[in-house]
């Protein structure tokens, strides 16, 4: 399926909000925009010069589109060292924020909290050999910032991003991600050595389909790895996606022996909590 794209002009200028900024918030412009399905879509905006965060925290942000603005956590896809801030959505058609948002266009002006946060962060698990990575639709934003980031590969010998969808365009964004890894000139070199992406989907035909649970409690994850099962010495786990998906996959994890983490006390395995609408 082809996705349409739409990329600024270095000189796009920026439409005038019509209200006025909140004090805690930034206002940015937006520079790319790629819709992959009817449901998901990504977006790029400047990055203020003034913004820091670490590779896999979430901020929220809003529209400046009424006096009292409605603001959802995003996660940042984008790594800490890019130029531009990028997030991946789902469209929801009457979502208080997504109904607008993915209407965006280059050179619109999207609101951001200065205060980013979040427990998807290397420095919430103590040292071990591999990480994975378990997502479902755009609960792989978060990772989109870590895989990208040089920190990951140093602190784990493998790293494995696992994406569940309901349909495979929707493994997409992705696929181009995981693919720009490897001839990234910074990252290149550690992605393309333990860099391993993992796709499943649940409601059309593909080689690897059903829920990550089912295929990490029947053996099939690690089968097609070549890897032994999930154990508390050697694995480590991070977890972004629905409510109901956080809540199966940490209970499987827990079942391997894995404990769950925060930034005040680092373990085994962290869970994000914040989602769009």
């Amino acid at each position: 399926m082809t996705h349409h794209v739409e990329v600024a002009a270095a000189t796009a200028p920026a439409a005038a909000p019509a209200f006025p900024i909140p004090s805690n918030c930034f206002a940015q412009t937006v520079t790319e925009v790629t819709h992959y399905t009817d449901r998901l879509f990504k977006f790029r905006i400047t990055r203020p010069a003034s913004f820091r965060f670490r590779s896999g925290e979430f901020v929220m942000i809003g529209l400046p589109n009424a006096e009292r603005p409605v603001f959802r956590a995003y996660s940042i896809a984008s790594p800490s060292w890019d130029e531009e801030v990028e997030f991946f959505s789902i469209k929801v058609p009457n979502g208080p924020l997504t109904e607008h948002l993915q209407k965006i266009k280059v050179g619109d002006t999207v609101l951001m909290r200065k205060k980013p946060t979040g427990t998807l962060v290397n420095d919430a698990l103590i040292p071990g050999k591999r990480l994975y990575m378990f997502s479902t639709g755009t609960g792989i934003a978060p990772f989109a910032s870590l895989i990208r980031d040089p920190e990951t590969y140093e602190k784990f010998e493998q790293v494995i991003l696992t994406h569940t969808c309901r349909e495979v365009a929707e493994l997409k964004y992705g696929e181009e991600l995981v693919e720009a890894c490897k001839s990234d000139p910074l990252i290149g070199e550690f992605a393309a050595e333990k860099l391993i992406h993992y796709t499943s989907v649940t409601r059309e035909p593909f080689p690897r389909t059903g829920r990550i649970t089912d295929l990490m409690t029947s053996g099939k994850l690690f089968e097609d790895l070549g890897v032994p099962p999930i154990n508390a010495e050697e694995d480590r786990g991070m977890i972004c996606g629905s409510m109901a998906m956080l809540n199966d996959t940490k209970a499987v994890l827990e079942q391997f022996g894995l404990e769950e983490g925060s930034n005040a006390r680092p373990a085994t395995f962290v869970v994000e909590r914040a989602f769009v609408d």
